[in-house]
């Protein structure tokens, strides 16, 4: 379900964002800063930084197949990301109760394994079976 999901996903494809891992209420997401994805102090924009921390998180929440969307999300930004680095993404469910979940996503500079930001997600499933562009996160 979330891999149907993640091949209707134009946005992150277009951030050539890679999915690595996949698994039930987890998912590992990278992306490599390009050239156009800094801002005017040549760091990887913090927008971009969320969303691929977003998409992992998507993925997690996805992954036992019921359309699950976000309900919110806060982010911390650590450490800077710069033009070359490859992020990864790391999404862990913490809690799934009803239709409620929340995640954890741990987005690491892949060279050296520093925390960039640290991002926690709250889910709200919403029914039916996920699945492509009619599916959503």
């Amino acid at each position: 379900m979330s891999e149907a999901m993640w091949e209707a996903d134009v946005a992150s494809r277009a951030l050539g964002m890679r999915l690595e891992e996949l698994g039930e209420g987890r998912a590992r997401v990278a992306m490599e800063v390009r050239a156009d994805m800094v801002n005017g102090h040549d760091l990887c924009h913090g927008g971009l930084v969320a969303s691929l921390a977003d998409s992992a998180f998507a993925l997690a929440c996805n992954s036992y197949g019921e359309v699950t969307v976000a309900a919110g999300f806060d982010i911390t930004f650590l450490e800077p990301a710069r033009l070359g680095d490859t992020l990864v993404a790391e999404a862990c469910e913490r809690s799934r109760r009803g239709r409620s979940g929340l995640y954890d996503v741990t987005v690491r500079r892949a060279s050296d394994g520093t925390a960039v930001a640290e991002f926690r997600g709250r889910s709200r499933t919403v029914g039916g079976r996920s699945g492509g562009r009619s599916g959503g996160r």
